[in-house]
């Protein structure tokens, strides 16, 4: 049971503006007092949080807001409170089951609902991100079916794999061993117990590694497919070190990325002698299918 939060939320016109406020609450709430969260929404603009355990002084923050971007903006604030919920409870009886090709990711109490014909991954909303509900695992699952109908990749990796979602349902697919890799220790744990929980523990190995700085990247490679649904700075800055490790005609599906930042990722692998096959938008965000030409 989660205790009961006190909210104040605010929308920024752009990311610089988001910074500000937030530098000017963390600065006046350094004790841990307040949990901050900036994300940046489809239609470019941010939505900033803060949550406090006790009722904050709204005064205070609006003053603080106003003389930082300006008094439209701290007018604009809202206040509320969130009353104490089992949160994993009401998660799992609001996630559906989702299709993506043959996959269909659910959760424990919908394992019975899946039809034998379809490839179903069992992840529970509690444990990290990555339950299939977000646009972007769904895209890369899609992509991934469409891959798998005309090939039969032999090295796969998994890059920033989160739950493991992606891991597993091409190890499922193609019956192949995968390579997947987080940054977050917790990640890799429950990225291995996933694999373990949908029979593909024999098939995914889990790395801890930034980037493809670990020497297994060298030694599993090079790779006939690369999933990698991270974010879109990082899918820019990996596009050297991620083509050196593919193998010649090589698939990489990535995502991760709002639909107005894939031109940028597209130029990026495009430099570096890959070309887009299929975008896929949905709910604002990305999933790009490209090929490797050398």
């Amino acid at each position: 049971m989660t205790p009961s939060t006190h909210r104040a939320s605010v929308t920024l016109a752009d990311e610089s503006t988001g910074k500000r406020v937030v530098d000017a609450l963390s600065d006046a709430f350094f004790d841990d007092s307040a949990a901050f969260a900036a994300f940046e929404r489809p239609d470019g603009r941010w939505d900033v949080t803060v949550h406090f355990a006790d009722a904050p002084d709204e005064a205070l923050l609006r003053d603080l807001v106003q003389k930082s971007v300006g008094r439209d903006v701290a007018a604009a604030m809202t206040f509320d409170t969130l009353e104490a919920k089992d949160w994993v409870k009401a998660s799992l009886e609001d996630l559906v089951p989702v299709p993506a090709g043959r996959f269909i990711v659910h959760g424990q109490h919908d394992r019975t609902r899946i039809p034998p014909n379809k490839i179903g991954i069992e992840i529970e909303a509690a444990l990290a991100f990555g339950t299939g509900h977000h646009g972007t695992t769904r895209g890369c699952l899609l992509l991934l079916d469409h891959v798998v109908k005309a090939h039969q990749p032999r090295r796969v990796l998994d890059l920033g794999t989160g739950t493991g979602v992606l891991a597993i349902a091409a190890a499922r697919a193609l019956h192949r061993r995968v390579l997947a890799s987080d940054i977050d220790p917790p990640s890799v744990r429950v990225a291995e117990e996933n694999a373990g929980l949908n029979r593909a523990g024999h098939l995914v190995d889990v790395i801890k590694a930034t980037g493809f700085a670990a020497p297994q990247f060298a030694e599993d490679g090079p790779f006939d497919l690369v999933l990698a649904n991270i974010l879109a700075n990082p899918l820019r800055q990996l596009a050297g070190p991620m083509t050196q490790h593919l193998a010649a005609s090589a698939r990489v599906i990535l995502s991760g990325l709002l639909t107005h930042q894939a031109p940028a990722v597209i130029a990026a692998y495009r430099a570096r002698g890959l070309v887009p096959i299929k975008h896929l938008r949905i709910e604002g965000w990305s999933s790009l299918l490209l090929r490797a030409v050398k």
